[in-house]
């Protein structure tokens, strides 16, 4: 037996003893050293700390090559434990080589903690004191310097405080079968979010859930070149080529900022990314709340991190080694004044909290210092302070799958799950949100573990997984009232009813806090908010609360907030549904919520005290919650929460529907008015309220609205109930893809005029317009597919899809990818078609062979208008340079058209173009156009540039 191996032997009881209380440095550090495998890794991190230490040290003891590594770790991770382990790993480990004979082992007495310090560390970790002995051989590294001998102990106890802190994510299930979770490491459970340059833009007027789905809709498929690891914020910009010193990442509540951030903190504590820095500071905005006095930023570190007391004019010395993160901007109470002058303040000035949070993002109070700053979109925080912004979009499609699989013990159930998501368009959308699909797979658990019945026919939502968004969050809520009941008095089988009267109060008074305070947009709560509800918070530990409610503390703070907007949401539309005991409390209700009318007079709860709403512009999802819980308590699926039955309750769809076709007849609908109204159709899901809406739908514009496929199946769902013919369905810059026109698919033929314009649409698109364009049932006479990359093969489909058609009048295909390639079948095709106009093809490298079959083409079909150059056509110069100003003024449309490389395929057609007119008015315009084309492209190139390398 070799020297390490006997070494380790011999002392592995004393070894335990020092790493058991935090093991998560070694085991982590044993890993990365392939000492480890990774599911041996993780599987230790499930154990308890005692067993997974002693298990790797049994493993490390099985081979000399695995104890010698395990002596190299042991030097890189012994500042995280006492002062025993340290000198032991100076004596045996100061070289490679480990012969020494082996000494008396190290004896170690329990330090009682004492004093502030050592309270902050009760309960979390073991303190040693070296005894007489082993104090008389301590010495330290010649090499280090008495700066860095001062700060490293507290650096030490600041990496094992942050890692005790930060290696456990909050889960908020509590199941017990076999597809429940229970693993909540952040190595375990963390899956890696979609991160993206941000451009700053924000309509604070729609739900940040729709601002989110818009961006993903406009960027998803096409910036994979532009994502950023969260672990590389920090990382040198394309433009300078040095890191950034100010970042902001916003995103909205549950899309995993703050867990991003957790991440990045818990590598930092256990020494694996951002070495650059000495220390990092975490601060929370909801604890910077309670402080009222003005205060420097010595006295703010020194008190929110007690250990660092000592060592902080030290560390100030060098403040490029400084990282500060700054979570939750959006929470702070105290207004910033980002427009107002600098104020000359350094560490030791004393200052509101406001003012120095402010210098301290602004960069005039420590410039050299980094700061990573937290915020929801709706927060202002000028871009002009930040040298790099971005966005959290949260799950691409594999971590969505990852997510699912870390979430379930059983892989088979976790499969299951993660399919009936994919197949469902609105599930799917909402997965890739972080604590979105944390909802749906705690709502799923139940329905896929093993012994739970097959999935049957019925419509009882206790037979089938949920479908629609608001039943989802009832699935999750019930699983989490029924797991709490089952340990009282409720058995399995226990009848819906019976289980949710038993949570009636504490739900109807959990309901009334959220739907009062939703209306007054407040999210965060006191215990005195929660107790004036009737909302006890001692319950939280004890009852389903815990699912529901989070108590955020910190320190001395103590505030309670949902644990995400949507769950807020749905809990304040369930209590509105039991309250309302009318329709025409439900008419009312609506008309408030949607478009701001206030009630006549009403006896109902949810309609009182509604003279001080503020706008109502962000209750898009409340509605539809509201329209599925209705749904279901008139299915009877609320009772046991229902106080007394509802008038009439068989004629509400009736009424319902009259309503609907008011809204759609009489008024002049904003598009995203129309859209939730839609939404609210499907969610509602009944046949009798749609088929009498959806007729007096004539037209809908949703142009520029970023759609996502569950819009577009809120589309199909209610327009498939109307009999006529839709005049305009104009979805130009919408970008709905492949799958979000798929799933219109069914309806797109009763389309007069259908504007798919820059929608991310290929060849497979092409393929579904040409089957539509075959069918006899075809009434579309205007078809715009401009700016999508059809490509050779998908223009094809088209030309044969047209010479039989009959009704297509106009046809625009200007930038779609057309080659050569692509007009080998158009003359033979579009010479036999008899009803088509206009022709536009212009922005296609069609090279002299196809302008020569357009000539032919021209011959053959004389009434055919073929407008193959842009110098063809005066309005069609003026149409595109409006476009050129319209895409300058809205970046939203930049994105789109830069996807499509459309500009640079202009200029190309202006090109061959300009060849042979150079003369005349057409001429001038095509100058004029160049030009202009020209400078947008200057102005963005450096954006551009960034996020290519990015």
């Amino acid at each position: 037996m070799n020297s390490a191996q006997q070494l380790v032997r011999s002392q592995r009881d004393l070894l335990l003893k020092w790493t058991l209380d935090h093991p998560a440095p070694l085991l982590r550090w044993l890993h990365d050293a392939e000492v480890l495998s990774s599911a041996h890794y993780l599987s230790l991190l499930e154990r308890s700390p005692s067993n997974g230490v002693a298990q790797a040290l049994e493993m490390v003891c099985a081979t000399e090559e695995g104890s010698q590594r395990f002596l190299q770790v042991l030097r890189e991770v012994q500042d995280y434990y006492g002062r025993d382990l340290q000198v032991w790993v100076e004596r045996h480990c100061r070289d490679e080589h480990v012969s020494k004979p082996l000494p008396e082992p190290v004896r170690a007495e329990e330090k009682k903690p004492k004093g502030p310090i050592a309270k902050l560390f009760k309960g979390k970790s073991r303190g040693f004191t070296l005894t007489t002995e082993v104090k008389a051989k301590e010495e330290l590294k010649p090499s280090r310097s008495v700066k860095l001998a001062n700060i490293r102990v507290p650096i030490s106890a600041h990496k094992t405080t942050l890692l005790k802190r930060t290696e456990q994510l909050k889960c908020y299930s509590e199941g017990e079968g076999v597809a429940s979770n229970s693993a909540s490491h952040i190595e375990i459970r963390y899956t890696d979010l979609f991160v993206t340059e941000d451009d700053d833009l924000v309509d604070s007027s729609q739900h940040e859930y729709f601002d989110l789905a818009s961006r993903r809709a406009r960027i998803y498929v096409h910036q994979a070149c532009q994502r950023i690891r969260p672990c590389h914020l920090l990382g040198p910009q394309a433009t300078t080529g040095r890191p950034p010193k100010r970042v902001k990442v916003k995103g909205i509540a549950g899309i995993g900022k703050s867990v991003a951030v957790q991440r990045l903190v818990y590598e930092w504590a256990i020494g694996k990314t951002m070495r650059e820095f000495t220390c990092i500071f975490d601060l929370r905005f909801r604890e910077l709340n309670l402080i009222e006095a003005p205060l420097s930023l010595l006295e703010l570190l020194g008190e929110r991190f007690r250990y660092l007391k000592a060592a902080l004019p030290d560390l100030f010395t060098s403040p490029s080694s400084l990282l500060f993160i700054l979570d939750g901007l959006d929470e702070f109470k105290f207004p910033l004044d980002w427009s107002g002058p600098d104020k000359n303040i350094d560490v030791r000035s004393q200052v509101p909290v406001s003012e120095l949070m402010l210098a301290l993002i602004k960069g005039s109070l420590l410039p050299e210092a980094s700061v990573i700053l937290t915020t929801r979109p709706s927060t202002q925080a000028p871009k002009r302070f930040f040298q790099r912004c971005c966005v959290v979009l949260g799950f691409e499609e594999d971590q969505v799958k990852e997510y699912t699989t870390k979430f379930y013990k059983d892989r088979e159930v976790a499969e299951k799950v993660y399919n009936y998501i994919l197949n469902n368009d609105n599930l799917f959308v909402l997965s890739f949100i972080p604590l979105y699909c944390y909802i749906i797979c705690t709502a799923m658990a139940e329905f896929f573990s093993q012994g739970y019945p097959d999935v049957g026919d019925s419509n009882s939502l206790e037979l089938n997984p949920p479908r629609t968004i608001s039943e989802v969050y009832f699935c999750y809520l019930f699983t989490a009232v029924k797991h709490h009941a089952q340990r009282g008095s409720a058995e399995r089988g226990t009848p819906r009813s019976e289980v949710l009267s038993l949570a009636k109060q504490q739900l109807t008074n959990l309901g009334k806090l959220a739907y009062e305070n939703l209306l007054q947009k407040k999210i965060m709560f006191s215990r005195a908010d929660l107790e004036s509800f009737g909302v006890t918070p001692a319950d939280l530990q004890t009852t389903f609360l815990c699912h529901i409610l989070q108590p955020l503390r910190e320190e001395t703070v103590e505030m309670f907030s949902f644990f995400h907007l949507t769950v807020q949401e749905h809990l304040a539309a369930l209590y509105c549904a039991i309250n309302l005991f009318s329709q025409e409390d439900i008419i009312q209700a609506l008309d408030f919520w949607c478009f701001g009318i206030p009630p006549p007079s009403s006896t109902a709860a949810p309609l009182q005290n509604t003279d001080s709403t503020d706008k109502l512009e962000s209750l898009q999802m409340f509605t539809r919650f509201f329209m599925g819980m209705l749904r279901a308590r008139l299915a009877g699926q609320l009772d046991g929460l229902v106080m007394c039955p509802m008038e009439r309750a068989g004629g509400v769809p009736g009424r319902l529907g009259l309503w609907f076709q008011d809204q759609f007849k009489g008024r002049k609908l904003k598009n995203r008015a129309a859209l939730n109204l839609l939404h609210c159709l499907m969610e509602f899901h009944t046949k009798e309220a749609t088929s009498m809406a959806a007729p007096e739908i004539k037209s809908l514009n949703l142009f520029k609205m970023k759609l996502s496929v569950v819009d577009c199946a809120a589309m199909h769902y209610v327009l498939q109930f109307s009999p006529h013919t839709l005049q305009e369905l104009n979805l130009g810059y919408s970008n709905i893809g492949n799958r979000g026109l798929n799933r219109l698919g069914p309806i797109l033929h009763r389309c007069e005029s259908l504007y798919l314009r820059y929608n991310c649409l290929d060849k497979q698109a092409a393929i579904l317009e040409s089957t539509l364009l075959k069918s006899n049932e075809c009434q579309v006479k205007k078809l715009f597919m401009c700016g999508n990359n059809l490509g050779p093969e998908g223009v094809l489909k088209l030309w044969n899809a047209l010479e039989h058609n009959t009704t297509v009048e106009e046809l625009y295909l200007d930038i779609t990818g057309i080659t050569e390639r692509g007009t080998e079948n158009i003359v033979a095709c579009l010479s036999k078609n008899i009803s088509l106009k206009t022709l536009t093809i212009v922005g296609n490298d069609i090279g002299e062979v196809g302008r020569s079959r357009l000539r032919e083409l021209k011959q053959c079909r004389p009434g055919l208008r073929i407008i193959a150059n842009f110098v063809d056509d005066l309005g069609l110069l003026q149409a595109y340079l409006d476009w050129v100003e319209e895409i300058r003024a809205d970046r939203d449309q930049m994105d789109s058209v830069k996807n499509a490389d459309a500009l640079q395929s202009v200029l190309k057609g202006l090109q061959v173009a300009g060849e042979q007119v150079e003369e005349g008015q057409n001429a001038e315009k095509a100058k004029e156009l160049r030009a202009n084309i020209v400078e947008l492209l200057k102005s963005s190139k450096n954006l551009i540039g960034e996020r290519q390398v990015m």
